[in-house]
């Protein structure tokens, strides 16, 4: 039986990434800080504590050798250097990325949103042959680019499937969008505003189809980069009627053509003047990859998790990776309704 370590694997996708190798007849060790464990997985299923950033505990966890490592929290080039270093006991590796690293043909992408004109237009859709940011140390972005630069370099020494993930959710989420409409429909707002006509498009990735993606790159070993999201890239204004239609609720929604119309108002975590739509092509050709699910069939697990953790916890508290990401203008009501006001 084939061996895979999971690194990351009590996180969103990690869980179904774990339970969908050992379907399929792997021997999973699923590590994490916490060293806990997942109810859907099969009891053989290995669970371990390990700091990812303690080598000598990763190296003697991959002991003698493995045949899989995946990689859920590579973030940093001393993450990829780890793998490296271990290459001649790993069999081969399947690491998540981001599609965070693309720029468009004029050098804007998520690290340039914030400057005058730095709002990023990308090809519809996007192929992983498309430019990326440059390698570094300053952003997220920048950050996963060292690791894949890193990686692929090592070629057949470790073949190494980098999965460059859309706006990725699920239960378990630590930064879940989803929670800007679960939220608001539990906090009994009646209105919403959403800026760019609520047409922004931000790729959505199940976690259950990039556990898909890592179970078909584990079956087939080889050093490529692979976009990883859904078959279907709703927009923000048909997320927000999918959510609503799900807890019951009717919200009265305003657009607004172009940017915010003030500050926390009608911005979101998909707000993009421009689409973001990965091209699944790839993944198809080489892995003979099919989506195990849509958006629209995911999402009711989604929000039955966000619904029930904001009635046990107040999201501040619940979410803070959420809270550094966002900030909580996310949900400054007192600003929105200002602005309905003067709006009449």
């Amino acid at each position: 039986m084939k061996t895979a370590l999971v690194l990351g694997g009590t996180g969103q996708i990690g869980r179904p990434a774990v339970r969908a190798l050992a379907r399929d007849g792997w021997a999973v060790t699923a590590a994490s800080r916490g060293g806990g464990r997942d109810a859907s997985w099969p009891g053989e299923v290995r669970a371990v504590r390990l700091d990812r950033d303690d080598d000598a505990a990763l190296a003697e966890l991959v002991g003698d050798g493995v045949d899989l490592v995946v990689d859920m929290v590579a973030f940093t080039r001393a993450h990829g250097q780890q793998l490296a270093a271990l290459a001649g006991r790993i069999g081969s590796a399947v690491v998540l990325s981001s599609g965070a690293v693309y720029e468009d043909e004029w050098g804007r992408g998520f690290d340039t949103q914030e400057e005058p004109d730095g709002k990023p237009r990308f090809p519809v859709p996007v192929p992983e042959t498309w430019r990326t940011v440059a390698a570094g140390d300053a952003t997220y972005g920048t950050r996963k680019v060292q690791v894949e630069q890193g990686l692929l370099a090592l070629g057949e020494k470790l073949p190494t499937t980098m999965v460059r993930a859309g706006a990725v959710y699920g239960p378990h989420c630590r930064t879940p969008r989803e929670l800007y409409f679960v939220k608001r429909n539990l906090d009994g707002r009646h209105a919403r505003v959403l800026a760019y006509g609520g047409e922004s498009r931000f790729h959505p990735a199940s976690a259950e189809n990039l556990a898909e993606l890592v179970r078909l790159a584990a079956a087939r070993p080889g050093s490529r980069v692979l976009n990883g999201a859904d078959p279907d890239c709703p927009t923000v204004a048909e997320i927000g009627v999918m959510i609503d239609a799900l807890m019951g609720v009717e919200t009265e929604t305003v657009l607004v053509d172009g940017e915010p119309p003030a500050p926390t108002v009608g911005d979101t975590p998909w707000s993009l003047p421009h689409p973001l739509v990965l091209d699944m092509s790839a993944a198809e050709r080489e892995l003979a990859y099919r989506p195990v699910t849509t958006y629209a069939q995911a999402l009711p697990a989604t929000v039955e998790w966000l619904a029930e953790r904001l009635r046990r916890q107040d999201w501040v508290d619940g979410f803070p990776t959420m809270v550094a990401n966002y900030t909580t203008g996310l949900f400054d009501y007192a600003a929105e309704d200002a602005w309905l006001a003067g709006r009449g």
